[in-house]
């Protein structure tokens, strides 16, 4: 039997950007979002308000989360909701899998959750026998395509229509070589109406949950959500510990937010807000921990919880642009989950810290103002401390350390580098350089700054005697 190959951020990119063309516009695709926001951010005078005001409630809820925690789930049962808590991904899918089998279901319709998709729900309930359709059409796209979504927002966005229209004229019989965006989502819609009617059970995500109230909220454009929820006996959310907001008045400030810094849109179209279940129907809601509270304990690291999942710097991140979601080999790719991947498994995501130019765009646009760049740069030093940095990398930064920190080591190794640029530069620009695969050394300098400081400084000394 043969050992799987660990393939990390920097082999996955290496393929994906061997199709220039794809690359090219999976950038410019991401960069028109990014203008969007930008331009729907300046729309608002108070937009940078709105940023402060969320940072700060998000930093009272995970202060003090046990205490809200407590509270929505005392407003959760007061309004007829059954409530379910999992510690972790595996308790997560048993209890969805056991209020299916309570109920005598095999088919459940799910709109877009990131948490289900981190708990892998769809694998454990098709090896059970369970049948599940995502419905976000984006989703749809990555479910009958047998990948996990590139981006939490949009799933699909490194596909190109035409392989889109050949993933439905196999699937859903559409016409070979129809490849309209229009007649696709109308195919797609017609398909997916048969599923809400006929599937007695459907699961949300919660994009917020109202500690005061014990509803949460739902955002979609698409009102997929809305279809399965209110056309199922059985409604079950899954909810990530981190998503409470203290008050419904909180609100506003969030429903403002998340699509501008997403999107560009003003609102999304439908927020859609659950409180109790209509006669007749189960209301379930299960809060999952798998992990937050691990990056709660992080000083360094727990400001991360108070992410709203809006893509933003997934949008402005020129290494996600050029690299594709799926290089990540996380769950939530892009700045925000390289912060939350190696919480979970630092061995197994330690080299996603590094899948930044820390250039700091990310923490510019995130709406909730997490300073993302500065904790790339701070898992880094966790990594190489606690011993998980690759062997090549350790060494590397050891050899630096030495070189710097000595300026006779320093002087000679510049000396032996300028030389070798000018007179053997295949020694630098080769195969085993990793910086040469993509871009020529630059011309070696005649010399180095002292040097030149050095020289300059004697000109002045010469022409005051």
């Amino acid at each position: 039997m043969k050992k799987e190959i660990k393939k990390d951020h920097a082999d996955l990119a290496e393929a994906f950007i061997r199709d220039e063309e794809r690359v090219d516009w999976h950038d410019g695709a991401l960069w028109f979002i990014r203008e969007k926001r930008d331009r729907a951010s300046k729309q608002i005078p108070e937009w940078e308000a709105l940023r402060e005001a969320a940072s700060a409630v998000k930093s009272n809820v995970i202060s003090n989360l046990h205490a809200y925690l407590l509270q929505f789930e005392e407003n959760l049962i007061k309004n007829g909701v059954i409530v379910h808590w999992a510690d972790n991904a595996e308790e997560h899918n048993e209890i969805v899998y056991s209020i299916l089998k309570a109920k005598g279901l095999n088919q459940l319709v799910k709109s877009k959750s990131m948490l289900t998709e981190e708990c892998q729900l769809n694998e454990y309930l098709h090896e059970r026998g369970i049948e599940v359709i995502n419905s976000d059409l984006g989703e749809y796209i990555q479910q009958i395509d047998n990948e996990p979504p590139s981006h939490i927002v949009l799933p699909c966005i490194h596909k190109r229509k035409e392989e889109i229209g050949e993933l439905f004229h196999t699937h859903l019989g559409t016409e070979k070589g129809l490849s309209d965006p229009t007649l696709l989502t109308r195919v797609a819609r017609k398909h997916l109406r048969n599923v809400f009617i006929t599937r007695r059970a459907a699961l949300t995500g919660v994009n917020f949950a109202v500690a005061e109230t014990g509803e949460y909220v739902v955002c979609t454009n698409e009102g997929n959500a809305d279809m399965g929820a209110h056309l199922s006996d059985v409604q079950i959310a899954s909810m990530g510990l981190e998503k409470i907001v203290p008050q419904k008045k909180h609100l506003g400030i969030f429903l403002r937010l998340l699509a501008r810094s997403a999107t560009g849109q003003p609102i999304t179209i439908y927020s859609s807000h659950y409180r109790k279940p209509r006669p007749g129907q189960e209301m379930h809601l299960i809060l999952v921990n798998a992990g937050r509270t691990n990056q709660l304990k992080r000083p360094d690291f727990r400001d991360s919880l108070k992410c709203i999942k809006c893509g933003a710097c997934m949008n402005t991140c020129p290494v996600y642009r050029k690299s594709g979601g799926l290089s990540y080999h996380n769950t939530i790719s892009g700045p925000i989950g390289a912060i939350l991947a190696p919480n979970l498994d630092m061995k197994k995501h330690a080299d996603l810290p590094y899948a930044s130019t820390l250039c700091g765009s990310c923490s510019n646009v995130c709406p909730v103002k997490i300073n993302i760049h500065e904790q790339l740069y701070k898992w880094r030093q966790v990594i190489v401390k606690e011993g998980y940095a690759t062997q090549t990398k350790a060494l590397g930064m050891k050899a630096m350390a030495w070189t710097f920190s000595s300026p006779a080591t320093f002087t000679t190794a510049g000396k032996a580098g300028r030389w070798f640029l000018h007179n053997i530069p295949f020694v630098v620009n080769n195969k085993f350089n990793p910086w040469y695969k993509q871009r020529d050394m630059p011309e070696g300098p005649k010399e180095s700054f002292s040097e030149w400081y050095e020289r300059e400084e004697k000109k002045k000394e010469q022409q005051h005697t």
